[in-house]
């Protein structure tokens, strides 16, 4: 959105497809994507917040749109909404053709290294992922900070190479984001193993030396050969007061948005707070089998994904419980 007016923030943005709305990733800032837009003119709304009300203003994209036009909302009725200046739409921006929810190109960026003594990851890293954020993938694991996303971007897996033809290997490295870090104008603080495996052969040291290199990266699915999808009680935990889980082995390319767990006795389903990184929470949990849904932001859109009874009844902090349910 450009010349956005007045004091109203934009939450989120839909457009209208195959009979239903569906909602559009926001990419980064204020930009929101989606791969395989409808064809013809594009139907959006916008999801504002005006003071304590949430209004749904919509402006309409037409058919024959081009990479970097904007165009103008008028104020003409649009599936019976007047869009009058009062929202402050004005104008939307059509940025880039390419821009879609898997993000297959490649963004430019900067990226370093933390140092560790072991070249590994850190088992204190902002996600909560613990001890399997210190040896996932390998070790090859980093910091960042616009992707971090409040947590949402935990668990997510990215191709990231350096551009110097000299020293950095052409595949680069692939890593997951198990840690929030800001350097010098960087996407990404890397571990030293995954920071080592962007140089050629016998060229790391000249790598190491630069301290910050020039990269290209992108969104890449996460993939866990022999691993299934785990849910694990959060080591800070206390039966059977407090239950705080985060989940492990995520495969795929998608994001949870929240978690759900379901209470029997009100049979109805109760969200769990988002702790910080990917670690969610909730006091007084129900008694027995927990059973737990994720909403999920995938290249189908939002989705729910149901895990029945995942949680014993008689749960353990630490422990890590195996789940058949798939997170793509």
């Amino acid at each position: 959105m450009l010349y956005q007016a007045g004091k109203r923030d934009i939450l989120s943005v839909d457009f209208w497809q195959q009979g239903k709305w569906v909602e559009m990733r926001r990419s980064f800032g204020a930009v929101y994507d989606r791969p395989n837009p409808p064809l013809g003119a594009i139907s959006l709304r916008f999801k504002v917040q005006d003071n304590a009300r949430i209004k749904w203003p919509k402006a309409v994209i037409p058919r024959n749109w081009k990479a970097g036009a904007a165009y103008s909302a008028s104020q003409k009725k649009h599936m019976g909404f007047s869009l009058k200046l009062q929202y402050c739409l004005v104008s939307v921006m059509v940025l880039l053709p390419a821009v879609c929810y898997s993000q297959d190109y490649f963004v430019k960026s900067r990226a370093t290294y933390y140092g560790s003594p072991d070249c590994l990851g850190t088992p204190s890293g902002a996600c909560g992922f613990g001890e399997y954020g210190r040896s996932v993938n390998d070790a090859n694991v980093a910091g960042v900070s616009r992707l971090y996303k409040n947590g949402t971007g935990c668990g997510a897996c990215y191709q990231v190479r350096c551009t110097n033809p000299q020293i950095c290997a052409d595949t680069g490295v692939n890593i997951v984001v198990t840690d929030y870090g800001e350097g010098d104008n960087t996407d990404f603080i890397l571990s030293p193993r995954a920071y080592a495996r962007m140089a050629r052969p016998d060229t790391a040291a000249h790598l190491f030396a630069y301290g910050v290199v020039d990269i290209e990266y992108q969104r890449i699915p996460c993939q866990y050969s022999g691993y299934k999808t785990q849910v694990k009680v959060h080591e800070h935990s206390k039966y059977p007061n407090y239950l705080a889980i985060v989940v492990l082995y995520q495969a795929g390319k998608s994001e949870i948005l929240s978690v759900d767990i379901w209470q029997e006795d009100c049979k109805e389903w109760i969200g769990m707070r988002r702790a910080y990184g990917a670690v969610f929470d909730m006091t007084n949990p129900p008694s027995g089998d927990i059973s737990l849904r994720f909403q999920v932001r995938g290249s189908a859109g939002l989705t729910w994904v149901q895990a029945p009874n995942v949680i014993p009844k008689y749960w353990k902090a630490g422990v890590a419980y195996e789940t058949d349910i798939q997170l793509y």
